[in-house]
This record gives C-alpha cells, structure tokens and sequence, in this order.
C-alpha cells in the first residue's frame, strides 16, 4: 500500500509539473493563432480591400475596425488573467469565528481539532483556508474562490482575475466569430471550380485561419455558457463539482456584481473601479455574503 501511494503521488506530481510547462507553450500557441489569423484577415484578405474604392471597400474598413477592437480587448483580456494573480491567502488572516470566541492562536491547534470546529484548514499549506479557498497542486498553493487551473494563462483562475477570464472568453468567442463569418466566403471558394486569386502560401493560411476560428468559436462558446449558468448561480467550476451551489447565491444580479463589481463602466474592461474595490470585499476573495440557513452546510 505504501509502495502504490507513493508511486501514485510521484505520478501526480510529475502531472503537475507538466502542467507547468505546457501552460507556457500554450501561450505561445495562442500568440501563433493570434498571428495567423491576423495574416489572414488584414494581410491577405481585407487589408488590401481597402483600396478597392467601391462598397467591399467599405466592407472591408467595417471588418478591420471591429478586428482589431475585439483583438486588442481581447488580447488585454488574456494578459490580465496571465499576469494577475489569482489571490493567495495572506499570513494574517483568520475566520470571523475568531473575534467571536475570543481566539488568538488557532494554528497551535490540531487540523481535526480546527476541522471538528467548521474551520477549513490546508493540510498541504498547513493554515488556515478562508471560505471557498482551495489548493491548487499546480501552484503549489491556495487559492481564493479557486474556479480551476488554466494551462491556457499558465496561472489559476480564481477571486481577484475570474472576472478578466470570463471577458476573456467573451472577446475571444466574438473575435472568432467575426473571423469565421468574414472568411466563410473565402472558404465556400475553395470548393468551387472558379480560379481562386492568391498564392498558395496565402490561399493555405486563408483556410488554416478558417477552420482554427471555427473550431475555437464552438469550444469557447460551450465554455462560455457553463461560465455564464455559474455566475448566475454565484458558485465555480469546483463548488459545481462538489454540489456546493447554493450557499452563496443571492439572486442574479447581486451574483454578477460579486464578478462584474457595480460600476457598469467597468463591466466590459478587465479593471474595477476604485469605488467597487473599496465597498465590495468580495472583489477582494476574503469575505462573502452568503444565505443564513445554509452557513453550517460547509466548512
């Protein structure tokens, strides 16, 4: 038994290391999809369009504004759920159960002890776990509101970029969406018995461009509405898992405001405003309101 534990906590642990460096690759990965389609579509197909002087100039102008708005949204998206850390637990946090009882110095306690009391403890860690927090095995580390791991940012995706991944996802999907429509008839042209215009090279990124958009739209559409039914229930992708969902479900729009914050300006825009940030300490991943009745269902 000692000898099957151990070989199966190796194998875990060499999972998560790999995890660790394909999530650089898959940044890479995005970047060369980024660049291909961007050959595509301004290079090859709409860029020189723009000369043309009629109204497939103006077509054209039309699609290249909205591609690189939705790319440059997008591309800030992303770089914030990447660079943005997802919210750790600091050293000096402690449940409110604390004040209540008067208790100064629960980490002399056992774990069972803590456990026995409805105070989460990491026993990788070895402290305290605020509500919703969980470990993360590719990290290395808890994390707050944990939604999941992402190989695609390289980073966990929880309390303080959950918002930036979802606006991720929504400029992406748009992005894709507007490139597949805009080289659907390119695409039509392939498999018709007309001479096709173009080189080879740009005939074959035109259709790569395609079919890669096309894929992208669909799988991140699915995401995309998974992510939408959990934020208006107020739970994550974990919480979902272990049938944890309705503690903190407080009606739609106070659930996206715990997300999106309550400045609408800033809805869009992977930022919070300074008011939200100051009067919302759930943006903050430490504190959430939650209903009454259903306090004592988890610890």
């Amino acid at each position: 038994m000692y000898r099957s534990g151990a070989v199966m906590a190796w194998n875990v642990f060499k999972f998560c290391t790999a995890l660790k460096g394909l999530g650089s690759i898959m940044i890479l990965l995005v970047l060369a999809v980024v660049s291909v389609t961007y050959y595509a579509v301004v290079i090859t197909n709409f860029g020189p369009g723009l000369a043309a002087g009629d109204l497939d100039s103006l077509v054209a102008f039309f699609v290249l504004i909205l591609f690189h708005f939705l790319l440059a949204m997008l591309l800030w998206s992303y770089f914030s759920v990447v660079f943005t850390d997802p919210g750790g637990v600091p050293s000096s946090w402690r449940p409110a159960v604390d004040e209540e009882r008067g208790d100064t110095d629960l980490l002399t306690e056992f774990p069972d002890d803590l456990e026995n009391r409805g105070i989460r403890y990491c026993r990788k860690c070895n402290h305290l776990k605020p509500p919703r927090c969980h470990h993360c095995s590719v990290c290395g580390r808890c994390v707050l509101k944990m939604d999941h791991h992402c190989v695609w940012v390289v980073n966990c995706v929880g309390a303080l970029n959950y918002k930036y991944f979802l606006l991720f996802l929504f400029y992406t999907f748009l992005e894709t969406s507007l490139v597949t429509l805009s080289l659907l008839p390119h695409f039509i042209a392939f498999f018709s018995d007309r001479e096709i215009p173009g080189s080879p090279g740009t005939l074959a990124t035109t259709f790569l461009a395609f079919v890669l958009n096309l894929a992208f739209a669909l799988s991140v559409l699915g995401f995309l509405i998974m992510h939408i039914s959990l934020v208006s229930a107020n739970t994550t992708t974990i919480e979902a898992y272990e049938k944890k969902t309705r503690r903190y479900d407080l009606g739609q729009k106070r659930n996206f405001e715990q997300v999106f914050g309550t400045d609408k300006r800033y809805w869009f825009v992977p930022a919070y405003s300074e008011e939200d940030l100051r009067r919302m300490p759930a943006l903050h991943g430490l504190e959430y309101p939650s209903k009454p009745d259903l306090d004592a269902q988890e610890f």
